[in-house]
């Protein structure tokens, strides 16, 4: 009698779960949001801080154990990056094709958010968005391990149908009812289909790259959003229903908070590590020095000195976490937010080379330096050429959305690749070097193959702390995008150039380290 209550027990704090998730992640992106209301500075910073700090106290007190092993719905939220970016990457094909065919888009009234705030910071609609995220997050993922089968030692293998159900029914129950909607049940059809669309592409992108692996090792996140792409292509003209317009909003905030706080739970455990003072050196100058680089190119040499191009062009160019959330948010204005997913995807065709390279290091134990360094070379060549593209757009759309695709193109070959040579010819072993290059640019593409192990266990259970660390450079990084939105978009350029500067000597005092 005993042991089954003990049993039953074990089985009820599954549901205990769902609410520790809900009551850990919520808080900590509507502080966020309190945080910098009234302002135009992006919450993605205090995301950063609350959730390292939360995750360091959870360890602190014993509450929980490095990695949040008490707490796996919070894990494995913070293992759906793809799922949010599958939202990022259809969007981005949509507007792309807009902008190459100039169809026009129309006025998009089937749902017009309601404006009451009721949170401070955060109107009713964006709560429910921020709820229904979670939700979706955690549906979407849980049919897929039911469906492909959960991972050996998985703690949750037997409850996924038990948090797919939970979490589908409750991304459609929490549509914000004091919205605006044109037709409801049009809006809850549209948000099933998105759901079946971005499960399909999740089994779809796993199966190619499962049979792939034995020619070609490419992450299933390479294919995912080639699938995706081209369906916001084909499908310009869907207006998006619930399920897109919740992960657009919330969805990356989402993930980065649960990732965040795994990675503060390990901050105590990654400073034993041997090695682990270089990347992270590295990690944080190379944030400073990629980001404030690239904006300054862009200043400087491609006279585009406005915020519509330089978050875009840089959440683009490095696959950039924090400013994709920002962009994808609205935090940076509409045209930022239009202009972010096509830019988003268009440096993800790069990773053709980026992870076929990479993969074949991994194989080997050491990088393939001769082809990463023409790689590099033409990167370079490609960030000139759209530096000239730029300063000859006179402010017409076409023309700068067309240097920003050239230069997040160029500039992402230049960063990835760039920093595994200096890094190789410093002597540091390729994992590491390939946490010390996805922390330097917050690359988003970089982190999900780390994930997934592709540069072995170790660095996929140290790369959300290694991730996580270079984000309080984000004071900087939002503290003068925030300062651009008061200026009518014009960002301080002065003070990029000194950044770069401090960035150039860092990544020199990081690499004289290893």
């Amino acid at each position: 009698m005993e042991q089954h209550l003990i049993d039953q027990l074990a089985r009820m704090h599954i549901l205990n779960q769902f609410w520790l998730a809900l009551f850990l992640l919520i808080p900590v992106v509507l502080i966020a949001r309190t945080v910098v209301a009234g302002s135009r500075y992006s919450p993605i910073l205090i995301v950063v801080i609350f959730g390292l700090t939360m995750g360091l106290v959870l360890r602190q007190t014993g509450v929980a154990s490095p990695g949040l092993t008490e707490f796996p719905l919070v894990d494995l939220i913070g293992r759906v990056t793809l799922i949010a970016l599958i939202a990022s990457f259809f969007t981005g094909g949509q507007e792309l094709k807009r902008i190459l065919t100039g169809e026009k888009q129309g006025v998009d009234d089937l749902m017009i958010p309601s404006q009451e705030e009721i949170v401070l910071g955060t109107k009713r609609t964006q709560l429910a968005f921020l709820f229904q995220a979670v939700f979706i997050l955690l549906g979407i993922e849980g049919t897929r391990r039911l469906l492909v089968g959960p991972g050996a030692g998985d703690l949750l293998g037997g409850y996924y149908l038990l948090i797919a159900y939970i979490g589908l029914s409750g991304s459609l129950i929490l549509t914000d009812y004091k919205a605006t909607i044109k037709s409801k049940s049009l809006y809850l059809k549209k948000g099933l289909v998105e759901i079946a669309v971005i499960l399909g592409i999740l089994l779809i992108s796993y199966y190619i790259a499962q049979a792939a692996k034995p020619v070609m090792p490419l992450p299933q996140i390479f294919f995912a959003m080639i699938i995706s792409s081209s369906l916001g292509l084909i499908l310009s003209k869907w207006r998006l229903g619930p399920t897109f317009r919740a992960l657009l909003f919330a969805g990356i905030p989402v993930v980065l908070a649960a990732n965040f706080m795994i990675g503060g739970s390990r901050i105590l455990e990654a400073f034993k590590l041997e090695g682990m003072t270089s990347v992270m050196a590295f990690g944080f100058f190379g944030q400073i020095f990629w980001m404030f680089g690239g904006l300054t190119l862009l200043i400087l040499f491609g006279m585009a000195n406005h915020v519509r191009n330089l978050a875009p062009g840089m959440a683009g160019s490095l696959s950039h976490a924090g400013l994709t959330g920002a962009c994808t948010a609205g935090d940076l204005g509409q045209e930022a937010a239009a202009r972010a997913p096509i830019m988003i995807n268009i440096p993800f065709f790069g990773h053709i080379f980026v992870f076929t390279i990479l993969a074949i290091s991994a194989q080997l134990g050491v990088l393939l330096a001769g082809w990463a360094l023409v790689i590099t070379t033409a990167g370079i060549a490609l960030t000139i050429y759209s530096l000239r593209t730029l300063r000859g757009a006179q402010g017409r759309e076409a023309v700068e959305v067309k240097g920003l695709m050239q230069f997040s193109f160029g500039w992402q070959l230049v960063a990835v690749f760039g920093s595994f040579i200096v890094l190789h010819l410093s002597g540091m072993p390729l994992s590491h070097a390939a946490m010390a290059t996805s922390s330097s640019i917050s690359h988003f593409g970089l982190f999900a193959a780390l994930q997934g192990g592709m540069f072995g266990a170790q660095a996929a259970d140290l790369i959300p702390f290694i991730f996580a660390m270079p984000f309080l450079v984000h004071p900087l990084v939002f503290g003068l995008f925030g300062k651009a939105m008061e200026r009518d978009g014009a960002m301080p350029a002065k003070a990029v150039y000194v950044l770069f500067l401090i960035g150039v000597i860092g990544v020199i005092y990081a690499l004289t380290t290893v």
